[in-house]
């Protein structure tokens, strides 16, 4: 999917208006003032970095930030897409708990506040840059903008070292911010970064980053392993790398201004990272995002490895109880989500509190291109390293209808070659993976599959454990109030998409209409369906 920038507001505006408009009192006064906050997001980027042992990433910023700090391993996004990952980051709620902000490119809905606006309302200073919320439209309920994640401050740019990265000096950004932060107000900025998301230049791992076809230790077994897709994960790194090296000069920007050790840095991504039966499905790769929190004053034990699974949801009570702000006074709606500020003061590593040990996951409608705009509904449930999917309309195209050329999958080399592998071969395993459809249930042991290829749901030896994991889901998803289990699943479909001009997709392409999809190749289109 193309990006869609949040609105602009030029520094100049943004600076004029905080000066004009006065500071909201902050929540308690009284007590010591809470640390800055600096979360950088990545767009698209899995759990890929040196602090998870990946040797063709180097990732020397979120390694310090690990090292000093905590690093999770089993962090997941409740939802593999930008908008609606988003959405459960900055709410504290799981995508089917957001009304229409469960769908990719949706009309935000004006009662759900972000944590970024409670604490721009309780005095902080607040800014981003580039990618906040989105793609999709967020306005308060008289239809006028709203600021999600703060003002934008997007002045700088800079030449980008491949085509596909964006021109934006993402470092020189949140410099603008530290000169316009008011010295007696807390602040918080969000380093929403346009890399690793696509379109890569391809060969750039190579040609620019220096990197070599064999530093790539394993391809997933959804992929071939051919040279073709072992450049597309070398450019691909080479964007995670542009996005770290930014990082890198933001952690230098606070030490210079001594400001590192009062901060809490915050990293991770929306999601797994752009290629086929990653983002936008409901697997392990898919789900599992970086997650890396430095802190010296509010995490005595650094240096800690943590097992604890961990969601999203959590990130909006865990910030929320740093700012010192109490979430009955937030104005967020209710949150499942729990605080991850007992960890951060636990001393041990490894698995910390037993009760963090499953994460709910899902989908609604992602991209177009099914008829009438419909999605492929799933939840899931990850619990002890098992994996348990229900796929609620099996019958329809995970990854897009195959003549409208599998929308909810960004092109890329990598797709072009497995569709094209099976046009030469209708039986090809990989294309079944990634494109063809899916049984109604599955189930995997993450432990011995965690590319997620052997579905045990048909299995008897495995009925209890499926029968258990399916009953855990639909309790917490009735406790939830899930329309997708309380009978009116259908209205995630009836949300407007909220951009025109690729609505009703299928149905126009069907008409001989000349519509348009910038996130995939030509190619991606198969033959449409005999009248």
């Amino acid at each position: 999917m193309p990006h869609f920038p949040p609105l602009l507001q030029s520094l100049p505006l943004a600076a004029l208006l905080l000066a004009v408009v006065p500071a909201p009192s902050p929540a308690h006064s009284d007590t010591p003032r809470p640390p800055n906050i600096l979360i950088a997001i990545a767009d698209d980027w899995g759990a890929h970095a040196g602090a998870y042992g990946t040797r063709w990433i180097r990732t020397p910023a979120f390694d310090r930030v690990a090292r000093e700090g905590l690093l999770f391993r089993h962090a997941y996004t409740p939802t593999a897409k930008c908008a609606p990952s988003r959405a459960s980051l900055l709410t504290g709620r799981n995508p089917w708990q957001l009304k229409a902000a469960a769908n990719h490119v949706p009309f935000f809905p004006p009662e759900f506040k972000t944590w970024p606006e409670a604490l721009a309302e309780h005095g902080w200073f607040v800014g981003h840059t580039q990618k906040g919320w989105g793609p999709g439209v967020a306005t308060n309920s008289l239809g006028q903008p709203r600021r999600l994640t703060g003002f934008a401050f997007n002045a700088r740019r800079a030449p980008p070292p491949a085509t596909g990265i964006a021109p934006a000096d993402y470092a020189a950004n949140f410099e603008d911010f530290l000169e316009a932060a008011p010295d007696d107000r807390p602040w918080c900025f969000w380093y929403g970064a346009l890399e690793p998301h696509r379109g890569f230049q391809f060969g750039s791992g190579m040609a620019q980053g220096g990197k070599r076809l064999e530093d790539i230790d394993r391809v997933p077994g959804y992929w071939p392993d051919l040279p073709t897709v072992r450049h597309d994960l070398l450019d691909y790194a080479f964007e995670v790398e542009h996005f770290d090296r930014h990082l890198g000069r933001m952690l230098d920007l606070l030490a210079a201004r001594g400001l590192l050790d009062t901060t809490l840095v915050l990293v991770t991504s929306d999601h797994g990272p752009p290629f086929p039966r990653l983002k936008g499905n409901t697997y392990e790769d898919a789900n599992r995002v970086p997650l890396a929190l430095r802190w010296p004053d509010g995490i005595p034990h650094p240096g800690r490895v943590l097992d604890d699974t961990v969601s999203f949801i959590d990130l909006a009570p865990t910030l929320l109880e740093v700012a010192g702000i109490p979430w009955d006074r937030s104005g967020l709606a209710p949150s499942p989500g729990r605080s991850l500020v007992g960890l951060f003061r636990s001393p041990r590593s490894g698995q910390v509190d037993p009760r963090r040990d499953h994460v709910l996951l899902g989908r609604e409608r992602n991209d177009v291109g099914r008829p009438r705009d419909e999605g492929y509904p799933v939840r899931a449930i990850l619990h002890d390293r098992m994996l348990y999917l229900r796929n609620f309309q099996p019958g329809r195209w995970p990854a897009g209808n195959p003549e409208t050329g599998y929308l909810d999958c960004d092109g890329s080399p990598t797709k072009t070659l497995i569709l094209e592998s099976r046009r030469a071969d209708p039986d090809d395993p990989h294309w079944a993976l990634c494109f063809g459809h899916r049984p109604a249930e599955e189930l995997y042991n993450l432990r011995d599959d965690p590319d997620c290829l052997h579905n045990l749901a048909g299995l008897p030896a495995h009925a209890a454990t499926k029968a258990a994991l399916e009953a855990r889901l639909v309790e917490a998803l009735r406790a939830q109030e899930d329309p997708r289990i309380l009978g009116d699943g259908d209205i995630f479909d009836r949300y407007p998409y909220a951009q025109p001009a690729q609505a009703h997709f299928h149905e126009r392409l069907l008409r001989g209409e000349d519509v348009r999809a910038p996130w995939v190749h030509p190619t991606d289109f198969e033959p449409l369906p005999a009248p």
